[in-house]
């Protein structure tokens, strides 16, 4: 079974402050942030993958870039956060595990490629960065075995940051979905996650990307400080 790979990508992006989708911001070197993630997804699971974009905010851009692509609509992407994006995106996914990815993240395409074992494996993991903990990011702790415990914004004493790229198994699925369509609007799909964890004991590992190059872009920094590395 080939791998399913879902881009999120119907947010209006406003703190960047640029006219179209966030992921169609262009980088120093020519491509956008989706057009590096997209040759990512090549470089690992080939020019055939799968790939799934959650579109909403101007969609029509993002599918005029991309029409080898599927799209799944989120009608509702100003008054609604990831958690209902992924969610629109895993009710239209066949059976089967999912790899998804904020469409704002810049990364080293080896992520992905360490990322094909666990998938081979079915198992479900949050790829993270243990290097630094600031407020703003997503932060996790781990239980006593080394799988995800708690994963938010307001986590104490985090051990690092979830990067915003995912995969659920084929086992797991249904459960995530059952916790996404559960938690608010505003909730980030990390939410949802937490509360698989928690309520149904799902083993989540973390995947340790800290020795490669992984950065959501917020702000103009964040994607002067990507423009470094691509």
């Amino acid at each position: 079974m080939s791998t399913q790979i879902v881009i999120l990508a119907a947010g209006m992006g406003s703190r960047l402050g640029r006219s179209l989708p966030k992921p169609l911001t262009e980088l120093s070197d020519g491509r956008t942030i989706m057009g590096q993630q997209f040759d990512n997804v090549a470089h690992a699971f080939g020019r055939n993958a799968s790939v799934t974009i959650v579109v909403g905010y101007k969609l029509e851009h993002i599918i005029e870039a991309f029409p080898q692509a599927s799209f799944v609509y989120n009608e509702e992407y100003d008054q609604t956060n990831t958690s209902k994006s992924l969610l629109r995106a895993l009710q239209a996914s066949p059976a089967g595990g999912v790899l998804w990815m904020n469409g704002d993240v810049v990364f080293d395409p080896r992520i992905l490629d360490r990322a094909v074992a666990l998938i081979a494996r079915d198992q479900s993991f949050v790829t993270v960065n243990t290097s630094k903990v600031s407020d703003e990011e997503v932060k996790y702790t781990t239980s006593a075995e080394g799988y995800i415990k708690e994963l938010s914004k307001t986590v104490k004493g985090g051990l690092g940051e979830a990067v915003g790229i995912n995969y659920i198994s084929s086992r797991d699925k249904g459960i995530l979905m059952r916790h996404l369509a559960q938690v608010g609007d505003q909730d980030y799909f990390e939410r949802g996650l937490e509360l698989a964890i928690e309520k149904d004991r799902i083993l989540v590992e973390p995947m340790d990307v800290s020795d490669l190059y992984a950065i959501e872009i917020d702000f103009a920094e964040d994607l002067e400080r990507a423009n470094l590395f691509v």
